[in-house]
């Protein structure tokens, strides 16, 4: 993540669901009630950039002196809407087919952000691959904007800023005598 790279703020402000299993005092305002507690086991929209710090953030939960003493998370992070099984399922099945821009403006790097704290499977790189046939025929033949508008319109900002798709010459198919 680079300092000045507007895409990785803009990512970093992303909200994601999390739910503190604990009491946090003082912190209401988080949950639009200054000067309160936060209760434990409600769900709360943190921005990305908190999130992380907080998940990784331990508590022990038994005697400090005991050797068996096990520490847990003060949040637990949840999958956001854009990670749920169901889009999953549908970039598994056909990724060309899924709005990315409406799932999350910035896909690709909020995914990647979240699925490492969650310690999951990585998506990104497997739709990539798939969309980026797509991606290329449209950088390459521009056909007036008239055919896979909705398409396009699906982007994310990654996808967008490739510059891959768009400065790579178009080298023909295999067999065939380039003119």
């Amino acid at each position: 993540m680079s300092y000045y790279s507007i895409s990785a703020i803009l990512t970093s402000a992303q909200k994601v669901p999390c739910t503190f299993d604990l009491p946090i005092p003082n912190l209401g305002f988080l949950d639009d009630n200054p000067g309160g507690d936060i209760p434990p086991n409600i769900p709360l929209p943190l921005p990305l950039y908190l999130a992380e710090l907080l998940a990784v953030q331990t508590i022990p939960t038994g005697p400090s002196s005991s050797s068996n003493s096990t520490a847990r998370p003060l949040l637990n992070l949840d999958l956001p809407t854009s990670l749920q099984p169901r889009v999953l399922n549908a970039l598994r099945a056909d990724a060309k087919s899924v709005d990315m821009r409406g799932l999350e403006v910035y896909f690709y790097e909020g995914a990647s952000r979240v699925l490492e704290l969650l310690e999951e499977e990585e998506v990104g790189e497997g739709v990539a691959e798939k969309r980026a046939a797509e991606i290329a025929d449209h950088a390459r033949n521009a056909r007036g904007g008239v055919e896979g508008g909705e398409f396009l319109r699906g982007l994310d900002e990654w996808e967008r800023g490739c510059e891959f798709f768009y400065s790579v010459p178009f080298s023909g198919v295999e067999g065939e005598d380039s003119a």
